[in-house]
């Protein structure tokens, strides 16, 4: 089994001093940790017999639009504020300097339906939590959060409400 942290690139002091930015492009661009990655997720997400896949803008959507078609099911984006053509809910959610606001389609979760969400990132919990708002909004059931990456030390699981949360990588 391949070390898929290894493959991830620290970058100091990125986007502002006394950061240490966790960049998953190297991972990307190496074809066998990438369908590692991709392999691991689906293994995993199987277990939790999701019935669709939602992914956040941007980076989240390189993760769950494979799962989704491993696991033969749809695929749900979740986008920025007026990026989405057709009626959407939106939430809100703070950020170190603001806020933020995601959008989903209206249809793009049926009630009931077993969802999983998908990024590439769990840090504070704020962009994950919001799409989890939505889910809920729309009347779907959250049956786990995944994520390629986790940054233990800024809390974000703890913000999820209980539900389950996998991460392939832990810092």
């Amino acid at each position: 089994m391949i070390d898929l942290a290894s493959k991830i690139r620290d970058v100091p002091d990125f986007p502002i001093s006394g950061i240490l930015f966790r960049d998953i492009t190297t991972l990307l661009q190496d074809g066998p940790a990438l369908r590692s990655a991709i392999n691991q997720m689906h293994g995993l997400a199987a277990e939790l017999r999701p019935e669709i896949v939602v992914g956040m803008e941007s980076r989240g959507f390189i993760f769950a639009v494979p799962l989704a078609y491993l696991l033969g099911i749809g695929f749900a984006p979740v986008r920025k504020l007026g990026k989405l053509p057709a009626p959407t809910e939106s939430a809100e959610y703070a950020l170190e300097y603001g806020t933020n606001t995601l959008e989903i389609h209206r249809d793009a979760v049926t009630p009931g339906q077993r969802v999983l969400v998908v990024d590439d990132l769990l840090a504070t919990g704020g962009t994950v939590g919001a799409t989890i708002d939505l889910v809920q909004r729309l009347g779907g059931n959250v049956v786990g959060s995944m994520f390629l990456i986790e940054l233990n030390d800024l809390g974000g699981r703890s913000k999820l409400d209980g539900h389950p949360v996998i991460s392939l990588i832990r810092y």
